[in-house]
């Protein structure tokens, strides 16, 4: 089957071990986790998880499966396939001798990035976009010399009105407890 990148999205109770568990079941199932950004969500008391894994559809969506059955997984979708908006933030020091700046600067307003930091001998530019906006930026700074990077990794929502987010919490919750 075909090995691809998917992107999967949780919403899980904020609470203690949760990332723990989540990654400890990839990690049982052979997966590595390309990326994963986690924080607060709209509903209180849970976080949302975008997790980008590269594998095959089956795989995949045994996993997903699994992941969906963990006690503080309230659900678990792969959007891969839908409509999303999808994006990634990064910061990259760059090396920045006075001669070179204005040709950085140049290069970091193409891309409408920014400048966040300027040091004697640095600059750092944040960048939010996709993963190739993100890449083509670094291709075309790495020759002034990047001396450090941090990127997010992918988050992601689905385009549109989607069903209630508070309908499925409601509904696992339930199960649960019945």
């Amino acid at each position: 089957m075909q090995q691809r990148l998917h992107t999967l999205v949780s919403l899980v109770q904020d609470e203690p071990g949760v990332l723990t568990r989540v990654a400890g079941l990839f990690r049982r199932r052979g997966f590595n986790i390309e990326s994963l950004s986690v924080g607060h969500c709209e509903l209180p008391g849970l976080s949302r998880m975008t997790i980008v894994v590269e594998g095959d559809d089956a795989s995949v969506d045994q996993v997903t499966k699994q992941l969906d059955k963990l006690i503080n997984v309230v659900s678990v979708t792969d959007i891969t396939r839908s409509d999303m908006v999808a994006r990634e933030l990064a910061l990259i020091k760059v090396a920045a001798r006075a001669d070179d700046r204005s040709e950085i600067m140049q290069i970091v307003d193409i891309f409408r990035a920014k400048i966040v930091d300027v040091a004697v001998d640095s600059l750092i530019v944040e960048v939010t976009g996709g993963e190739d906006k993100i890449d083509s930026l670094l291709r075309l700074l790495l020759p002034f010399g990047v001396t450090e990077m941090a990127r997010t990794g992918r988050t992601a929502l689905t385009r549109g009105s989607t069903s209630s987010i508070k309908a499925q919490v409601n509904e696992k919750e339930e199960l649960r407890d019945g």
